[in-house]
């Protein structure tokens, strides 16, 4: 009877410790802000609760998410259409909650010595579908430019990345020329454009700021829709902040599933995360949202506000007031 007694303890703790478990997956743009706040999560619950967090690219994230397979999804881009569906039909209702901005960086080898700046006009030459094959050296972008081989380094489509660039880019999401490197992981595209003098990639600008010795970052023209009249900008929380660097400016979010919000351990992690979003999202060089966002949020939480204010169609260039205008009739 005691040998009976101590097994059920036994398994009881082991069960206990198992739930404890909070399950997270999506962007690698949005990890480097998840992963500050999880290990500081982890370190003031005092290992109490354990969270994992994968990297399986926004899109690779929703497919798992939407099929319940995991609690929290980090997304550089708002759920899609299909995604939506995707989600209704295992009955996943999500919390949508932005955790800060991002600036999607244009960069290039430190040896280019002809370009400081590139307009949206000249980056969609070099990666519409039209151009694969056929636009591959600097010169065919722009007769001033040399005969240099252009070699490009980009998301994969599983990125949000790549779904919010080429919207921005080509005006079309996914539609993209695609003989170029493509990666989940940013870093490879660090490598890349590091290792080639003709290359050119874009990327998150953390990934940049965290790399500064090995790139060159270009200003970007936004054309006549932009608000900065036409002129070069280069991406800091100041030109993100008053919608200057435009189009290549973005929403990150992490979306919690309802049923996830039941478990006290998700509950008080997202919670914990709404605290520390703002300093987090600073100390891993992203642009912290305004204090009244992340208080939306939590309202969001608490009068169990779910769904997404996105309808499922990427929004490109907005700014974080519109941002919150949005957020604020969901």
């Amino acid at each position: 009877m005691k040998f009976l007694i101590m097994s059920a303890l036994v398994l009881s703790a082991f069960a206990a410790k198992a739930e404890s478990l909070v399950k997270i997956d999506g962007s690698s743009t949005v990890f480097p802000i998840t992963e500050a706040v999880s290990e500081e999560f982890q370190t003031v619950s005092k290992g109490a609760t354990k969270v994992t967090v994968g990297v399986s690219g926004t899109g690779g994230g929703f497919k798992k998410f939407c099929r319940a397979e995991t609690d929290i999804q980090n997304a550089s881009r708002p759920i899609t259409k299909e995604e939506m569906a995707a989600c209704r039909t295992a009955k996943v209702t999500y919390f949508e909650l932005p955790i800060a901005f991002d600036a999607i960086a244009i960069v290039v080898n430190p040896k280019n010595n002809w370009v400081n700046e590139i307009t949206t006009e000249e980056l969609k030459k070099m990666w519409e579908p039209a151009a694969q094959g056929k636009i591959m050296t600097w010169k065919q972008v722009n007769a001033k430019w040399p005969d240099e081989k252009l070699t490009l380094f980009g998301a994969s489509t599983d990125n949000g990345t790549f779904d919010y660039f080429t919207e921005a880019i080509v005006e079309k999401s996914k539609s993209s020329r695609g003989d170029y490197t493509a990666s989940v992981d940013h870093n490879t595209r660090v490598t890349g454009v590091n290792g080639n003098k003709g290359g050119l990639g874009y990327l998150p600008y953390a990934y940049y700021v965290t790399n500064k010795d090995k790139l060159k970052l270009l200003g970007v023209i936004g054309g006549p829709k932009s608000p900065a009249k036409n002129k070069a900008v280069l991406p800091d929380e100041k030109t993100v902040i008053s919608g200057q660097y435009n189009p290549l400016s973005r929403p990150i979010f992490i979306y919690v599933s309802q049923e996830a919000m039941k478990k006290p351990e998700v509950k008080q992690y997202v919670e914990f995360y709404l605290d520390k979003a703002a300093e987090m999202a600073k100390q891993v060089q992203y642009i912290p949202l305004p204090a009244n966002a992340y208080k939306t949020a939590k309202e969001h939480l608490t009068k169990k506000k779910t769904g997404t204010v996105f309808g499922g169609e990427g929004k490109v260039g907005l700014t974080i007031e519109q941002i919150l205008k949005l957020e604020a009739t969901l």
